[in-house]
């Protein structure tokens, strides 16, 4: 099986041609609101992530925008000030959060990378990172935490959108009709099911621990938590949440 990294980074340039909505830039008149200041951004599939997250000011702040093409939220935050670098694993995502930067005469460097290897970048690197519901495709999440801690500034800002594991239980042609049926355990992988069809993303259903206490772990304390539906139908959205976004802060060990 080729690696999941390079098996999604093509399902993700897939998904661009396709015109996936996680694929869909922003529109000039959304950047224009966010240079006067009138701006919000979402890590999740519906709710916007509370204002009271972000500083007063993004003036000058260093944000890394991590697994987070598609001309969505580095834009918006370079627009509000923000000295913006976009890493993903797709190159057609990165060419749009490019796309909005020329058409609205944006600064923002984009790199091709993948999330939980983030050795192109010096300890301490950034004031924030947002990570948009994205960690599903990676197989293994603690990494991903640590490197995120490894180059946020201390004090700095985690915000991160992902899915409860609940999601990945249910026998998904069933789910469509209606049934929720338990078929699988957690964690769940992709890998373990049957090969994924071209354009398809292979997904991992990771454990809350290893999302939460795995943030801890890594030198966070959380200091924000919301949930969101799934959106698009989901049968299980109808009996709970299945999106997550937290608020993280880095503290040094002295600070512990």
């Amino acid at each position: 099986m080729v690696k999941a990294t390079e098996h999604n980074s093509q399902a993700w340039d897939q998904k661009v041609k396709e015109g996936s909505p996680y694929t869909r830039a922003v529109s000039s008149e959304t950047i224009q609101h966010a240079k006067s200041g009138n701006w919000e951004i979402g890590v999740t599939a519906d709710k916007r992530v509370p204002r009271e997250w972000f500083p007063r000011s993004l003036k000058g702040k260093k944000i890394l925008c991590l697994a987070s093409g598609g001309g969505q939220q580095g834009p918006v935050l370079a627009a509000a000030g923000a000295e913006v670098t976009v890493v993903d694993i797709s190159k057609e995502q990165l060419k749009k959060d490019e796309a909005v930067a020329e058409r609205d005469e944006l600064v923002l460097t984009t790199m091709v990378g993948e999330m939980a290897d983030l050795s192109m970048f010096p300890d301490g690197s950034f004031d924030m990172i947002i990570h948009p519901v994205s960690n599903v495709f990676v197989e293994d999440v603690r990494p991903v935490w640590k490197e995120a801690s490894r180059v946020l500034k201390d004090q700095g800002i985690l915000i991160s959108g992902f899915m409860n594991p609940v999601l990945f239980l249910f026998d998904d042609e069933k789910e469509q009709q209606g049934i929720l049926d338990v078929k699988y355990s957690i964690p769940y992988s992709s890998l373990e099911q049957e090969g994924a069809q071209e354009g398809q993303t292979l997904e991992f259903g990771h454990t809350l621990e290893d999302q939460i206490q795995g943030q801890t772990d890594a030198g966070f304390v959380l200091t924000g938590f919301y949930e969101d539906d799934f959106g698009g139908g989901r049968t299980v959205d109808q009996y709970m949440k299945t999106m997550i976004a937290t608020k993280a802060v880095k503290l040094s060990i002295q600070e512990w």
